[in-house]
């Protein structure tokens, strides 16, 4: 059984080592996340601890999905600072444990992202991914359009340039 958690500053503290190991493995398998290898626990944990400010400010919200083997993926939520962006938010680090893939945890991180944006009054969402990638199968599936493809935007894990596309979903 499968739980989605939000956490809480505190929760994120003690969620530290589960995340960077998470990210580590996501990396790893090939996930472009915008990590080179070798990736290891430390760099991990230190990228993790850095995005503790924006978890106790509100401005980042992470999500975990825990089941029988222990994390399984995470999703945040990014909200930007400009006054003028109120009405909109970035989803950021979709990431699914390699051993967990094509079980919808991806779909269901997506899904509680989505609707906790939507309740706390965001009517645009946005993120990009990799051009190819598995994950644009689970973005156009989840009502999302794709509204662009930059060449060359990011490397992914082993330093190769990649195409990237960007997405934006509007919440009704």
């Amino acid at each position: 059984m499968r739980s989605i958690v939000r956490l809480s500053a505190d929760d994120f503290s003690h969620a530290l080592p589960d995340l960077a190991d998470l990210l580590v493995d996501t990396v790893s398998s090939g996930a472009s996340l915008g990590f080179l290898t070798p990736f290891d626990h430390d760099t991990a944990l230190t990228w993790w601890r850095e995005r503790k400010p924006a978890v106790a400010q509100g401005t980042l919200t992470v999500w975990i999905a825990t089941g029988p083997t222990g994390v399984q993926g995470t999703v945040s939520l990014a909200r930007p600072d400009k006054a003028n962006a109120t009405h909109r938010a970035e989803i950021v680090k979709l990431m699914v444990h390699p051993q967990a893939r094509g079980q919808g945890v991806g779909r269901a991180l997506l899904t509680t992202a989505e609707q906790a944006a939507k309740d706390t009054g965001v009517t645009l969402l946005l993120l990009d991914t990799e051009t190819g990638s598995p994950a644009e199968g689970l973005y156009t599936s989840a009502g999302w359009t794709r509204f662009g493809v930059v060449p060359r935007y990011a490397s992914d894990p082993t330093g190769t340039l990649r195409d990237g596309s960007f997405y934006y979903k509007q919440l009704t």
